[in-house]
């Protein structure tokens, strides 16, 4: 892919702050961390339109609610067109974490989400997006 050159005009201040902001993420270059930023706005306007897009699910829940275990797995079943799969781990003899990778429309993996995240027994959920990467360049 060719890469183009382009200049912006930016206030002192902001450029500071931008040069402290790569350099706490250990940005070797300015160009790299601008490209980065600009694929997350993408990834989000992916997310924004309901187009294709990956994700993770992290579940932390405790296992002793009756039946949690069975509806969270009977929700998994529904939805394994979208759930590439999924990692339980035993935490301790109370909590289990879970991290789901999905694949498909934002709004049927946001759907999944809110309804495992909002069971009675679960602690705490986190979706997190990401863009297949098909239309973010190859830098």
């Amino acid at each position: 892919m060719k890469t183009t050159r382009f200049s912006i005009s930016i206030e002192e201040e902001l450029l500071k702050r931008f040069d402290r902001f790569i350099r706490r993420k250990r940005y070797k270059k300015r160009s790299k961390a601008v490209r980065d930023i600009i694929r997350e706005k993408l990834a989000e306007e992916e997310w924004e339109k309901n187009e294709e897009v990956t994700g993770s699910l992290t579940l932390l829940y405790n296992h002793h609610i009756r039946g949690l275990s069975e509806e969270i797995t009977d929700l998994q079943h529904h939805y394994n067109d979208v759930i590439l799969a999924t990692t339980h781990i035993h935490l301790d003899e109370e909590n289990c974490l879970e991290v789901s990778l999905l694949r498909g429309s934002a709004s049927k993996l946001q759907k999944l989400s809110d309804m495992l995240i909002s069971k009675r027994g679960v602690k705490l959920g986190k979706l997190t997006i990401c863009s297949t990467g098909k239309k973010l360049g190859s830098q």
